[in-house]
């Protein structure tokens, strides 16, 4: 059994955040180009429109080291005691003037708690069919290196955990950020027990033709994408993907960074477009019994918070998401 898999309230949502998912790096964040504060954001405006409750929330466990070993090598977790190699992964150089001590503190240990989020919101989804971790997807890390604002791979984690400690047999990534998933694929290549479906904008970060090789779906788009084109090719290439392969659980990696003006993903998804895109994979995954986990991941602008808060209220009033607990999934 995982230590980061603990039993929740009939009464709680799988909806797994804890304010310490916010990162400070003594004020420096404010330079940085991803919002630190987004998960904190997207909470606020849930408990604003009166949508949840404090008590309604899963607070996740640390992902100690024991925990990372099942998926990340020795070497490469004592390169995190180096600010220099942290400010690499982060992308922000005065990481690199901080005492390791206050950037484990600061920047690690937040990401350590939302990769304990993303293992844990793998186990709820079985038992509840649906889960959200308001944090997570960091899909660029892999077992043995990190990048893109990613240091641990909580994809990789989080289904390495169901086939060691639930009966599932196979799973499949859809990664709809506007970046390639490089890190996971990675860690999954030549394993034909997880399938991954990646829709991705071709000419940005990271262009990893390696990993592509674990792809079994590919969709590359090119830059200023809109809603229409985007949504048929989604629409298409899930369906074909569910026709090739019937996953026991289904982990949505859910960037908000393919939303028009965001500086990194240079595509034209409005934010209508981003709320119908995670409906409907929530809704394909209704239809087909498919236990969801959904991972927030990129997203660049101040005003994602907000949407994927309007995302999250739109699954609810669309009767894809609820507190309920399910029965169905007794094999699991």
């Amino acid at each position: 059994m995982s230590s980061l898999y603990i039993d929740i309230r009939d009464d709680q949502w799988p909806l797994v955040y804890d304010d310490k998912y916010n990162v400070s790096f003594c004020g420096f964040e404010k330079f940085h180009v991803f919002d630190t504060k987004k998960w904190r954001n997207i909470i606020q405006y849930l408990l604003e429109a009166k949508f949840i409750t404090p008590e309604c929330l899963v607070k996740p466990l640390e992902a100690k080291e024991n925990e990372l070993l099942v998926v990340h090598t020795k070497k490469y977790l004592k390169s995190l005691k180096w600010s220099g190699k942290v400010a690499m992964i982060a992308e922000e150089p005065i990481v690199a003037c901080i005492p390791n001590i206050l950037v484990q503190r600061a920047y690690l240990k937040p990401m350590r708690l939302q990769t304990g989020g993303s293992v844990l919101a793998g186990k709820l989804a079985l038992e509840r069919g649906w889960a959200i971790n308001v944090g997570g997807g960091f899909h660029h890390c892999s077992g043995g290196r990190g990048g893109g604002f990613c240091a641990y791979a909580d994809i990789t984690l989080l289904i390495r955990n169901l086939f060691m400690h639930r009966n599932v047999k196979n799973a499949m990534i859809v990664d709809l950020d506007a970046h390639q998933g490089n890190g996971y694929q990675r860690d999954f290549m030549g394993v034909p027990e997880v399938y991954i479906m990646d829709m991705y904008n071709k000419y940005i970060y990271p262009r990893d033709e390696e990993a592509k090789r674990a792809i079994r779906r590919k969709i590359e788009l090119g830059n200023k994408v809109e809603d229409l084109e985007y949504m048929l090719k989604l629409r298409k290439n899930l369906k074909g993907a569910l026709n090739e392969f019937k996953p026991d659980i289904l982990v949505y990696n859910a960037g908000t960074d393919i939303l028009d003006s965001d500086p990194l993903g240079h595509m034209r998804i409005s934010e209508v477009g981003i709320i119908k895109r995670d409906e409907f994979v929530f809704e394909i995954c209704k239809e087909q019994e498919i236990p969801v986990v959904m991972l927030t991941s990129g997203g660049y602008l101040r005003k994602t918070a907000r949407i994927i808060a309007d995302s999250i209220m739109n699954l609810k009033n669309k009767g894809l998401i609820g507190c309920e607990p399910i029965n169905k999934l007794e094999k699991f």
